[in-house]
C-alpha cells in the first residue's frame, strides 16, 4: 500500500515515551520491540497486489490497484478459541498488530505507516474507502472504530430501564481517542454531552462540536468537577468514558457516572501502574457497569466511514486534523501531538520536509 496519510495514536506517545509494555498482566503481556515503524491507523492506494491482480475487500468485492483502502490495525491467526467462536478480533491469542508488535526486524520491514509504502500481511481486513470521503477523514477510521464500547454502553443504559436514545454522556480525556467518542455521541443523539481535558484548545474544539459543558481538568479539582457534572445532569452521566490513558482517572470516571450508569474505559493500552478503587461505593452500591475497551473491531471499521461521510456537512470534521507533517519530521511531529492547540497529527510521507 502507498501511505497517503498515518495518523499519531496515544499508543504511539507511550512508544516513543520509552512506556513500551503493553496489556501488562494479561495473557497477552508484550513489550515492545524496536526499532519499528510507528503508525496504526493508516489510509492508503494500494500498490500491488501479490497472486493475482485483485483481491477481496471486507465485503467480499475485488479490490485492485489504485483503490482506496484503509488497513485493520490488526491481523488475526484465524485459527484460536476466539478467532473461530467469532469474538472481536483483537482477542485473538496471535495478534500482529502493525506498528506495534510487528517490528522493524523481520522483513520486509515496512510494518508500519510512518512510511512511503507499508507491506500488509495476508490475512488483513481491507476496507474500502467511500467515494466522497477525504483521505484525511478516512484516517480517522481506526479511531472511530475503538468506540464500539460507547454502542455497548447505549445498550446497557436502555435494559436498566433508561432510554435507548438522548443519553447524557461526558468524555474524560478529549484527545483524538477521546474526540471521537465525542463526535460518535453527538452524531447517535446524545442528550447532554460532556467534555474534560486540561488543554483549553481541546475544549474550544469540543463546544464547536456541540459539547453542552467544558471543563478544565488543570484549574479545577475533583470534587468541583463532580458539583459541576451533577449540576449539568442532576444524577451524574448515563455514561461516562475513560480516554486520558491514564489509569489515575479511572476512579474518578466511577464517581462521576450515575447509579445504574456505564463507564467505558478506552484509553489505557499501556500499564501506566494500579489504581485504588472501593468496590462497594463505587461499582456494587451504584450498580455500575464498567466496560473495558482493547482494540477495535473489525466489523466498526466500515459503519464508521459510512458514518463520517454521510456527515461530511453536518460536523465540520476536517477541522479535527489540526496538523501535517513529513517523515522526516517525525520527532517533532510526536512533540507537537501532545501540546495545546493540537488534536490529530497526521503523518505525511508525500509531504517535502
Amino acid at each position: 500500500m502507498k501511505v497517503t496519510y498515518s495518523g499519531i495514536c496515544g499508543t504511539d506517545k507511550h512508544t516513543y515515551r520509552g512506556e513500551s509494555k503493553q496489556y501488562a498482566g494479561t495473557d497477552h503481556e508484550r513489550n515492545i520491540i524496536y526499532p519499528l515503524i510507528c503508525g496504526h491507523e493508516n489510509v492508503g492506494v494500494i500498490e500491488a497486489i501479490g497472486g493475482g491482480d485483485s483481491i477481496p475487500d471486507s465485503e467480499g468485492r475485488p479490490l485492485r490497484a489504485g483503490d482506496r483502502i484503509v488497513p485493520a490495525a490488526n491481523v488475526p491467526c484465524g485459527h484460536c478459541v476466539f478467532c473461530l467462536n467469532d469474538y472481536p478480533y483483537y482477542f485473538c491469542e496471535n495478534l500482529q498488530d502493525y506498528g506495534n508488535s510487528l517490528h522493524a526486524t523481520n522483513p520486509p520491514h515496512l510494518f508500519g505507516g510512518w512510511a512511503e509504502y507499508m507491506y500488509l500481511l495476508p490475512g488483513t481486513p481491507l476496507f474500502r474507502v467511500p467515494d466522497g470521503l477525504p483521505d484525511e477523514v478516512a484516517a480517522l477510521t481506526e479511531v472511530m472504530a475503538v468506540t464500539h464500547g460507547f454502542d455497548r454502553a447505549r445498550m446497557l443504559t436502555a435494559g436498566w430501564g433508561g432510554s435507548a436514545f438522548g443519553e447524557s454522556v461526558a468524555i474524560v480525556g478529549i484527545g483524538p481517542l477521546g474526540f471521537c467518542h465525542l463526535v460518535k455521541a453527538r452524531l447517535m443523539g446524545c442528550g447532554k454531552l460532556i467534555a474534560i481535558d486540561r488543554l483549553d484548545s481541546r475544549l474550544e474544539l469540543a463546544r464547536k462540536f456541540g459539547a453542552t459543558l467544558t471543563i478544565n481538568a488543570a484549574k479545577t479539582d475533583e470534587k468541583e468537577r463532580l458539583a459541576l457534572v451533577r449540576e449539568h445532569t442532576h444524577t451524574g452521566p448515563d455514561i461516562v468514558v475513560d480516554c486520558t490513558g491514564f489509569a489515575q482517572s479511572f476512579p474518578e470516571c466511577l464517581h462521576l457516572v450515575r447509579y445504574g450508569g456505564t463507564v467505558v474505559e478506552a484509553g489505557t493500552f499501556v500499564d501506566m501502574g494500579p489504581v485504588g478503587v472501593n468496590p462497594n461505593a463505587d461499582i456494587c452500591t451504584k450498580n455500575v457497569s464498567v466496560i473495558g475497551v482493547g482494540g477495535e473491531t473489525a466489523t466498526s471499521y466500515v459503519p464508521s466511514m459510512n458514518l463520517l461521510a454521510r456527515n461530511l456537512d453536518r460536523l465540520p470534521l476536517t477541522e479535527i486534523v489540526t496538523h501535517r507533517m513529513p517523515l522526516e519530521r517525525a520527532t517533532e511531529a510526536m512533540e507537537l501531538s501532545q501540546r495545546d492547540g493540537t488534536m490529530k497529527v497526521l503523518m505525511d510521507p508525500a509531504m517535502k520536509p
